[in-house]
């Protein structure tokens, strides 16, 4: 039997796994902040203000209902986004960007430039160049 052989038989199978990143990882945690359709554009609204279903939803009128509901819970469970309802009647809920929330506006702000710069027609030549 080749020494090779031998080595791989004492060792046994052994399967290659790549790094997976941790829940802790600090990339991870922002990435998952603001993960799932809208929710980008949902906070961005927020940024400017504190804002009523309502007026989300008029601001974002392609989102439905059902999703925009569904990315306002997740972001309050985050904790990057306050929820208030009013005790008069009728209730007024409004929802809010928290402390926590406001550290993804340069995140929010540097994206929305590389965007631009990936959507720049005149930058495809000096890529292509590289």
């Amino acid at each position: 039997m080749h020494a090779d052989s031998v080595a791989s038989a004492q060792v046994g199978h052994q399967t290659v796994t790549w790094d997976r990143p941790s829940a802790d990882c600090p990339v991870e945690v922002a990435l998952a902040a603001i993960s799932g359709r809208w929710a980008t554009l949902v906070l961005r609204d927020l940024m400017a203000g504190p804002r009523s279903f309502t007026r989300l939803r008029a601001g974002l009128p392609s989102l439905s209902a059902k999703v925009l509901t569904e990315r306002l819970e997740s972001l309050v469970a985050q904790g990057l986004v306050s929820c208030t309802r009013s005790p008069a009647f009728p209730v007024r809920t409004s929802y809010a960007v928290t402390a926590k929330g406001l550290l993804l506006r340069p995140l929010l702000e540097q994206l929305y430039r590389t965007g631009e710069a990936l959507l720049d027609e005149s930058l495809l030549g000096e890529v292509a160049d590289h």
